[in-house]
This record gives C-alpha cells, structure tokens and sequence, in this order.
C-alpha cells in the first residue's frame, strides 16, 4: 500500500538544530550521501520538520537511499549529533519487528571513501577497544577495522571512518605521530587515489593502495618517502640493515635512477629524524611518481607500504 512504500523511503531524523529550516536539511542530507559514495545525484525529495518537537522526516527517491541514509545515525550537523531512525510504521520487507529499533552500532566495515583513514604503527598489544577509545576522543566513529593475522593476533594497523566527515583532518593532524609505547603512529587518509591507475596494483587486487591524498603529477618531487616498511628494531641490526638497504634499492631501481637513499638508523637516547622512513630521491619528478604508484599499497614484510612525496628541502 501507498502508505507503507512512502514510509519505506523515509527517515525519522531526531535532535535536528534549532531553527535548521527544510531545504538547509536538504542540502545537507544530499551532499552527506554523495561525499560518502552512497549517491551520485541528489536523494532528497522532501523534508518536513517537526519545530515544536525539533524532529524531521526526510524522504528519498527510494528505500535503498533511506537505508544507506541509516548510516548517518550520530553524525554531527551545526553541532548537533542526529538521531537517524525508521519511522514507527516503518515495515521492513521480511524482518522481524523486534529488530526495528536496533541503533546503530558502529560497522567493522570500512567502505572506499575518500574519508577512510589509514592508522599504522600501533603497537601490538592494544586491542579493538582501546584503539576505538583514541580514535573516538575526535569524535564518533562510523565504522572501524583492526587488521588482524589468521591467528588473531592484531597486525599492527587498522582503517576507520567518523561519523562526521569534518573530524577526518582534525584526527590525522591529531593523532599522526603520536608516540604511543615505543611506536608512533602514521594515521592519514586511506586514499583511493592511486586505484584508477589501470595495472595499479594489479597483483595485490585485495589491498588497498595508500597513499597521501590523490597521487598528482604536479605535487611530485624528486624523493620517495616510504613509511610502514621498517622497525627501528630491525635497522639495529647490521646485517638486517644491509639487507633492506638491498631490496629497497633494488625494488626503487625499477622506476629510474636513483641519485641517493637514506635509512635513518636509532642511536642511544638520541631522537632520529624520520626514523622508521625511508627516503629515495630520484633523478626526475617522473620516476618518483612511478615509483608512489606502483609501491603504495604493496606488502612489504607483510606491512602495508604508504608511500608519498616529501619537499627536496626537508
């Protein structure tokens, strides 16, 4: 009936702002769901608010938007964390009525969005909670994944999304470089910028190619900053050292001439610039470029490599 398809489309949307009016609403619903790859075109067909008792409705084209549009429950608009519900009379196709009013818990999925974030360097021994207790003092969390070896065993990095789109910066700045035991963090965007470059990881199809923002042409330099690739633990080694020296430079030689190479090394209560870097400058802007698109989102001692560009000048 007429009724219950109208209520299949909509979305009871609790602790609005007050005095937001219906097109602000609007606006924001449809640009939320397109930022987050839930809509190439505007949703939205109409808002009704509720001033008295500061609640909307938004109603989509279709259920499956008011469905994706259930995702949203928590985000933060003009200050105000939303309540994102199904109507009272809402009837899911097959689904039992006590399941109506689950809220909504925060998914171990984290899609391909330009607002995924990549976190690495966490120390082994942190599990899901305590990671999520950090991310979380940014703001809510929408979705969050600990990568994890088939033991169980935590791999040291993880990916995660908040609830507000805005906070993404705000927690990379944050947390990026953090000491946290005896590691620091890399935490920036998961780009996917490097994924429609054709042959791009074509090897490693399940792996997500990381690198810092869209891989550009003309934000290339000439040095290659890698990053998850190394311990400072393993570089104390002599030996361990020569060896990754060896792959790295045999690996970045691929992709041109490489004019130096530098693999900052702990000292004794000393602080190491860049330690847990590793730095290749190129002869030309091109060759490094080559070399982020095909090394970022590669395994290397089964971690996966960040790779980006870095100022000759630093």
């Amino acid at each position: 009936n007429a009724t219950v398809a109208r209520q299949a489309r909509r979305v009871y949307v609790g602790q609005i702002p007050l005095g937001i009016d219906e097109q602000s609403m609007s606006d924001f619903f449809n640009q939320t769901m397109q930022t987050m790859g839930l809509a190439t075109a505007p949703s939205v067909l109409s808002v009704h608010i509720n001033r008295e008792r500061n609640y909307a409705f938004v109603e989509f084209y279709d259920p499956d938007q008011a469905t994706s549009a259930m995702a949203f429950d928590g985000i933060v608009f003009q200050g105000q964390a939303l309540r994102v519900r199904r109507p009272k009379d809402y009837q899911p196709a097959g689904e039992p009525a006590d399941m109506m009013h689950m809220p909504v818990l925060v998914s171990t999925v984290v899609p391909d969005t330009p607002n995924k974030i990549f976190i690495g360097g966490l120390p082994m021994y942190l599990n899901e909670d305590q990671i999520m207790e950090l991310l979380q003092s940014f703001g809510e969390l929408r979705a969050f994944h600990l990568v994890k070896e088939p033991s169980g065993a935590s791999k040291g990095f993880a990916f995660c999304e908040y609830a507000d789109p805005s906070v993404t910066d705000l927690a990379c700045q944050g947390l990026n470089n953090m000491e946290l035991g005896e590691r620091r963090l890399v935490v920036q965007r998961a780009s996917q910028g490097a994924k429609h470059g054709g042959e791009v990881g074509g090897a490693f199809p399940a792996l997500d190619i990381l690198s810092v923002g869209t891989v550009k042409d003309e934000d290339a330099t000439r040095v290659l900053q890698l990053m998850n690739m190394v311990t400072p633990e393993e570089l104390e080694n002599d030996e361990e050292y020569r060896d990754i020296w060896e792959d790295i430079e045999e690996e970045c030689a691929k992709f041109g001439e490489i004019v130096d190479m530098k693999i900052p090394r702990p000292h004794a209560n000393q602080i190491v610039p860049g330690l847990g870097k590793i730095f290749v400058r190129f002869s030309t802007n091109q060759q490094t470029m080559a070399a982020v698109r095909s090394l970022a989102g590669r395994r290397f001692a089964d971690r996966i490599v960040l790779a980006s560009f870095i100022d000759e000048d630093n």
